[in-house]
């Protein structure tokens, strides 16, 4: 350890006595009260070394307990208070390790128990061993948290409802779901933090149908559950189940948090279901919540997506913060929407506001100028992002350049382009140039991309599909059927094309050629009328 300055005396014996301590002392009631920020944490610091206060176990232990886990905390500084400490006592250890924990280094929460067991002369107890099977989570390493596990058994510590729980998260955070659920038992002892956590690694992990099935086992849900539940449904591209769970929700009275509503708007986003994204618009405003970055962001992004981009405009220029964020949605809605001269005039804005733009936010760009085929700015883009913000290009990027310059019939551009990128071209990447080698018949090009796109070993439907339209386009029908009959004889199947449509707050999924529909009959009963009805229409205006 570090050279120290502080010698530790012991704890009062009460907490009554340490709160009389704190409140005799000045500095340390000034920390206990007014204290937010590392900067002020420092000046009282200064102070209680002045006074010889530091030498005091209650005052050392009070700074570090702010500099590590506090909100304004800052793990560096709290390790040096740490260090300077001569014989640290166990709410010292306990605190270091528990702030390294949240940290992001949480591999030094494990270094430090290691210390303590081997150097120190204070034994671990019940309150240190969570942060450090959080640690092992954070980490990934729950095959090492096992052994630590095998010291909780040794130590008939394994019923402590706050250990248990650090362990069953360790497990199932790190997808060891059969020593989670070996633990978890069928969760009749256990309380609902244990639930919640295997909700959300089940969910984490794909294993949505297995979280619905625990969900509904649970003897008692709070709002953790809900959204749990919910953001897992919308992780997984479950958009529908989520708004249903969210109907299930209000049915039991259950109030929706903050984080529920934002995963409630990013699912009625991909949906496009409008009304059900601004019945949540509405639900945010009547109950006055506060309307922080996240939320402004998922609100616009929802508009934009739903085909509302006017609202989305509206609700960006009249919200009182705004991140970057915020920003990069409404640039990417403008540039889905086609609207790229108003994309690059709000990226002009945001270049004189308080943000520099980020590699998101030039695929906004990017795409908007794809979209309006403004092949010079795309260029001008790019150069930009790479040379003034330094940002390096993702695939994504050249997937925007490449589209661009494809949908502009700059195909030998698009294709050299393809051949300088410094990483693999990917399925994106094909499918592009395939589609602007279909829009301008290059059917050379076409089976070049073609090829390349079936080589990747994946999206190999799309690739003959695409192929077959190309051929097609160029007038070459004979190659396009003997493209289609490849499709049969390799017994390839198009993936169907499905679409989504909301009426009256609830979202209808429709699949090509598909029956799965509960009112299917219906719905062909009333397709072939109204078939009839425009034939007599015809027939009669003949």
């Amino acid at each position: 350890m570090a050279p120290c300055f502080c010698s530790l005396t012991p704890l009062p014996s009460s907490s009554t006595s340490i709160s009389k301590f704190i409140s005799d002392q000045p500095y340390l009631s000034i920390l206990e009260t007014k204290c937010s920020t590392m900067k002020d944490l420092q000046i009282i610091h200064a102070q209680i070394i002045k006074t010889g206060l530091i030498k005091d176990t209650i005052a050392a232990s009070r700074l570090l307990s702010f500099a590590a886990i506090s909100p304004a905390a800052d793990i560096s500084y709290a390790f040096m208070l740490f260090n300077q400490i001569q014989n640290p006592n166990l709410f010292t250890w306990n605190t270091i390790i528990r702030g390294f924990s949240r940290s992001s280094n949480p591999r030094m929460a494990i270094s430090l128990f290691i210390d303590m067991l081997i150097h120190s002369s204070v034994d671990p107890e019940r309150l240190t061993y969570p942060s450090v099977f959080k640690a092992y989570a954070e980490l990934g390493l729950a095959g090492n948290g096992a052994q630590l596990h095998g010291r909780i058994l040794k130590l008939g510590l394994q019923f402590d409802v706050y250990i248990r729980n650090t362990i069953v998260h360790m497990y199932a955070n790190c997808g060891y779901f059969g020593e989670a659920i070996q633990l978890f038992g069928d969760g009749e002892d256990m309380d609902v933090v244990a639930w919640n956590t295997m909700i959300l690694s089940l969910a984490k992990f794909g294993n949505i149908d297995n979280a619905r099935a625990l969900f509904d086992e649970m003897p008692h849900r709070n709002s953790v559950s809900w959204n749990n539940m919910i953001s897992g449904y919308v992780r997984t591209g479950k958009w529908v189940e989520a708004l249903d769970l969210f109907r299930i929700m209000q049915i039991e009275k259950m109030k929706p948090s903050e984080f529920i509503l934002v995963s409630l708007l990013n699912a009625s986003a991909n949906l496009g279901a409008l009304n059900q994204g601004e019945w949540i618009h509405d639900y945010i405003i009547k109950n006055k919540l506060e309307l922080n970055v996240i939320m402004i962001t998922a609100i616009i992004n929802m508009y934009c997506k739903c085909g509302s981009i006017e609202r989305a405009c509206q609700v960006f220029e009249s919200s009182p913060i705004k991140g970057l964020s915020s920003w990069n949605s409404m640039i990417m809605g403008h540039a889905i929407h086609g609207h790229g001269n108003e994309a690059i005039e709000l990226f002009s804005k945001l270049e004189s506001s308080i943000f520099n733009p980020d590699s998101v936010t030039f695929i906004g760009v990017l795409m908007a100028c794809s979209h309006s085929r403004l092949v010079e700015k795309a260029k001008f883009y790019f150069s930009l992002m790479t040379e003034r913000y330094k940002i390096e290009p993702s695939i994504k990027h050249y997937g925007c350049m490449i589209d661009v310059l494809g949908r502009s019939g700059l195909l030998e551009e698009a294709k050299s382009v393809i051949l300088s990128m410094p990483m693999k071209p990917d399925g994106v990447i094909w499918g592009s140039l395939l589609s602007s080698c279909r829009i301008h018949g290059d059917v050379k090009m076409g089976e070049w991309a073609s090829r390349n796109l079936v080589d990747l070993g994946e999206g190999e439907s799309c690739g003959h599909v695409l192929l077959s339209n190309v051929y097609a386009s160029g007038g070459e029908f004979e190659m396009a059927i003997k493209e289609r009959m490849l499709m049969k004889e390799k017994e390839i199947e198009k993936i169907p094309g499905c679409s989504l449509i909301e009426v009256n707050g609830e979202v209808h999924e429709f699949v090509s050629s598909g029956r799965l529909h509960p009112k299917v009959e219906e719905i062909h009963n009333l397709l072939k009328n109204l078939t009839l009805m425009l034939h007599d229409v015809k027939s009669f205006n003949l």
